[in-house]
């Protein structure tokens, strides 16, 4: 089933998971294992991450089919950088002898270290890919990425806003966010396309804070705001109990924000699992996901 269906006959508040697959081919035991375990979360479905510049597809692909072969709901991620049509063509060809009918439409990020103009490619932005993947599979489902905060290269919120709801026009079934740190964002954004007569789902998604270096690349990488409270609360457990101490403040931050997230009409809660089983299991749990 695709997933948009999937979220519209959900009855109560899901969680979906995201992983990336390992670039050691050794860390796959250990990777499934961590699948596995996160199985008893019961998600209503996993993605899979897509490489910058459309690096490692291949890797999205076998990990797809293989948690597809696995029993589960499974949306690969798909980017446009690199892209043409007959690479696209051929990435959703074998999503589809897979067993794979869903894909997360992104833009994606440029290759490292590289000159990039996105003009010069064949699709420029994530809703060029969402209408060429609707004419080309017209019944595979597609998700897109929503920014609670804008999209670091958006002048404004109302631009964003507006980018969102193109993404969602061209026919997109529902659309997973970027990481935040202040629910009033997510409704914020949720009201927005309402307004605009947009009544796509929109699924927040949460990492919990783990440390302040991971938080400073997070902050560089995808350029969500920390509220100010949040912020003194981290330093002040990294002053008093180190890195363990920040973890447990990150943790019982993304409890109460996924509380607030549900309470505020959320369907469910997109987990950004950084291939560790024991964060999302506590994190689940102690928000009554589990």
């Amino acid at each position: 089933m695709h997933i948009g269906q999937m979220i519209a006959s959900a009855r109560t508040p899901f969680c979906s998971l995201e992983f990336f697959p390992p670039s050691d081919a050794a860390q796959m035991p250990d990777f499934y294992a961590t699948v596995e375990r996160l199985r008893a979360l019961d998600p209503l479905f996993v993605s899979v991450t897509y490489g910058a510049g459309g690096a490692g597809g291949r890797k999205t692909l076998s990990v797809t089919a293989e948690l597809a072969r696995r029993g589960f709901a499974v949306m690969a991620h798909l980017t446009c950088a690199g892209a043409d049509a007959a690479s696209l063509d051929a990435f959703l060809g074998e999503l589809r002898s897979s067993g794979v009918c869903n894909v997360l439409a992104l833009r994606g990020d440029p290759p490292a270290g590289q000159p990039w103009d996105w003009n010069q490619g064949a699709f420029c932005h994530a809703s060029d890919l969402v209408a060429f993947v609707r004419e080309r599979q017209p019944d595979m489902g597609i998700g897109v990425a929503a920014y609670p905060a804008p999209h670091p290269e958006s002048s404004s919120f109302a631009q964003d806003r507006r980018h969102t709801a193109e993404k969602m026009r061209a026919g997109a079934d529902f659309a997973v966010t970027q990481l935040f740190f202040d629910a009033r964002e997510y409704e914020d954004l949720v009201a927005h396309l309402r307004g605009q007569g947009v009544t796509t789902p929109v699924i927040p998604g949460i990492l919990p804070v783990q440390s302040f270096e991971s938080l400073r690349r997070i902050l560089s990488l995808c350029g969500a705001n920390i509220p100010g409270k949040l912020y003194l609360s981290l330093e002040k457990a990294h002053a008093d109990g180190g890195a363990e101490a920040v973890r447990e403040v990150g943790l019982a931050f993304a409890v109460g924000q996924i509380r607030r997230l549900l309470d505020c009409g959320a369907p469910g809660i997109h987990l950004y699992t950084l291939n560790r089983a024991d964060l999302c299991l506590r994190l689940a749990q102690e928000a009554g996901l589990a």
